[in-house]
């Protein structure tokens, strides 16, 4: 499929907030993806809104600073057409900035594991709350980006809970709306949420961004769909209850505006070897670390189905056995449920996870949710 499309860039319209009939369509970029042959100029930035630029890291006392010097500001990175060549991938983006000038560039601090471990110190203090705002501040500004987003996975507790929308205050006093983006990643599950005073939280923030997967994993006894739209009329698990919708009723319960949040879609499907399907025990798991990039599915040798009830899809056979992902047909039943229920848009985890946009607009998940998001 293909057509004609109304880019962002032909608007004249600021991102820090959503116009109405406008949404986001975002993307993570991953530091790491250019050691994989995917630079920036590999996206498709004629349906994407905002990149989030995955990771920088906070030390102790509270200084935000790049987790990869190297692939950030130094390696050399290719350009296209009319965007030259940058030193790392930070510039990089900066140049495409110039061409595409309503793409906003975030860079995104934390992230899973070593990446989250300082945040819960950090946010206690006030002092390494300020280093922190103002060291993010000068990231910002030395590579000529929009904003900072928060990726702390995650307060666990009522304290760490009170400390994170500190934390956030400190960012937006420096990072003053709509010069500036500030924006957090936030888990689907309410056992995670229920620490955050979200309506306060979401007062400093211009995008909540809904991590709306891995509701099932190695973590499950039983396996299901890892991003549902729905939840299913009877859940075979209390995991199995949670869905996207479930997530986004719960956030905007407590006080979150719609518009703010943003739908996460995963770019990559888990794995459950030896099982019958969802609702069933397995042996294993297959791919790396359990996972498949959306780009490498369906599996070889397998066939893929959508349960449309659920907005879930998923293929069984092959080396994967059942793999649970999201499709093109999956996504723009997400975007439309965007568009019914006031929300800010969509993003992906990741967007070099996805098919090329470029060659594969059929299969992108990124280009059918712009698809979706804006129909005509």
């Amino acid at each position: 499929m293909s057509r004609s499309l109304p880019p962002y860039f032909d608007h004249d319209t600021n991102f820090s907030t959503p116009l109405e009939n406008m949404y986001w369509n975002a993307v993570y970029y991953p530091n790491w993806r250019i050691y994989r042959d995917q630079p920036p100029v590999s996206l498709n930035f004629d349906v994407i809104s905002h990149v989030f630029y995955a990771f920088a890291w906070v030390k102790p006392d509270g200084t935000v600073y790049l987790s990869d010097e190297w692939a950030d500001a130094q390696i050399p990175v290719p350009g296209v057409g009319d965007v030259p060549e940058a030193k790392g991938c930070l510039n990089s983006f900066a140049l495409l900035k110039k061409k595409y000038t309503k793409l906003r560039v975030v860079l995104s601090v934390g992230g899973g594991g070593k990446g989250s471990e300082p945040f819960a110190a950090v946010a206690r203090n006030p002092a390494s709350r300020e280093r922190f705002a103002q060291t993010a501040l000068g990231l910002v500004q030395q590579f000529g980006i929009d904003g900072i987003d928060i990726d702390w996975e995650h307060p666990s507790d009522a304290r760490q809970g009170e400390d994170y929308v500190a934390l956030l205050a400190t960012l937006r006093a420096h990072l003053p709306a709509p010069q500036y983006t500030l924006s957090t990643a936030l888990p689907a599950g309410q056992w995670a949420l229920q620490h955050i005073n979200l309506a306060h939280a979401s007062h400093y923030l211009d995008m909540v961004n809904l991590m709306a997967y891995d509701f099932s994993g190695p973590w499950v006894k039983k396996c299901g769909h890892h991003a549902q739209l729905f939840t299913p009329h009877v859940p075979h698990s209390a995991e199995a209850a949670i869905s996207c919708h479930s997530a986004v009723s719960y956030m905007v319960r407590q006080g979150v505006q719609p518009q703010k949040i943003v739908l996460g879609v995963p770019a990559y499907g888990r794995s459950f070897t030896g099982s019958k399907g969802v609702g069933h025990s397995y042996s294993g798991h297959a791919g790396e670390e359990g996972t498949f990039e959306y780009r490498d599915l369906p599996r070889p040798g397998s066939k893929e189905h959508v349960d449309e009830q659920v907005g879930a899809a998923y293929c069984v056979g092959g080396d994967g056995g059942f793999v649970t992902y999201d499709t093109p047909q999956t996504v723009r039943l997400k975007a439309k449920y965007v568009r019914q229920n006031g929300l800010g848009g969509l993003f992906y985890w990741t967007g070099t996870g996805d098919a090329s946009a470029h060659s594969q607009k059929d299969r992108s998940l990124v280009y059918n949710g712009f698809l979706g998001l804006f129909p005509q």
